[in-house]
């Protein structure tokens, strides 16, 4: 079996492989304090939960924008599964040729999200990925990675109000039935929701359009459900 670990700014995912089939998967707040044991104990106890062995993994890859956890993690694979864990980094060959400025600026996350998306739905298309910032990712019909867009994710969008704004609360961030709101709270929740739903509708209809070739949209992240039947596109989760 495989062990994954996708380490984004917010959350870490953990999914465990038997050939092709996700048999265990969980979803992490990313502590950059944790410890290799803490992070050991923690994946232990997750296996023992979901009935798996531990001495059954075979490999342990790490996709990570949070490098300050990444020897954590290494260390952690090393001592708790006797394995030595492949990050996804400049030069891992993953069969996605990145036709950008600089390849290396592009996020680990990008280029997995990019060739799990082209894997089980061809391209060209576009992965939108709702995490701390919102992501798209262009791939062509030969599966290059093409490039993309980075905006603001919701949670730091609503954070940054609360934080800039005085006289603005914290709002949980959900759909408040209507454009127009009638109350702070949801005056808050119409501009962030629809705020978002209308970025992404906008941006992939841009996309399109630049691409020519009508490319299908495949969400993912933890926040992808805002867009639901909101949004123009058809939006699936991307799963790894």
């Amino acid at each position: 079996m495989l062990l994954t670990i996708d380490v984004g700014n917010t959350n870490t995912v953990l999914g465990v492989f038997r050939g092709e089939e996700l048999v265990a998967n969980w979803r992490l707040t990313t502590a950059r304090e944790q410890t290799v044991d803490e992070y050991g104990v923690l994946t232990r106890n997750l296996f023992t939960l979901a009935g798996l062995d531990r001495d059954a993994i075979t490999g342990v890859i790490i996709s990570s924008v949070v490098p300050p956890v990444n020897w954590t993690l290494a260390e952690m694979s090393r001592l708790y599964f006797g394995k030595k864990a492949l990050f996804v980094e400049l030069g891992v060959k993953t069969g996605m040729a990145v036709l950008v400025d600089n390849p290396s600026e592009v996020g680990a996350d990008r280029i997995v999200n990019g060739v799990a998306a082209f894997h089980k739905y061809g391209g060209p298309c576009i992965v939108v990925d709702f995490g701390t910032a919102i992501t798209f990712d262009v791939i062509s019909a030969k599966g290059e990675y093409l490039g993309g867009v980075i905006a603001p994710g919701l949670g730091i969008s609503s954070e940054a109000l609360f934080a800039r704004a005085a006289r603005l609360p914290r709002v949980e961030i959900k759909d408040p039935g209507k454009a127009i709101g009638t109350n702070t709270v949801t005056h808050m929740q119409a501009g962030l929701y629809y705020g978002a739903v209308d970025m992404v509708d906008g941006m992939l209809e841009r996309m399109k359009i630049w691409e020519k070739n009508q490319p299908a949209e495949h969400g993912k992240g933890a926040a992808a459900n805002t867009r639901g039947a909101q949004t123009a596109a058809t939006a699936k989760k991307a799963q790894r």
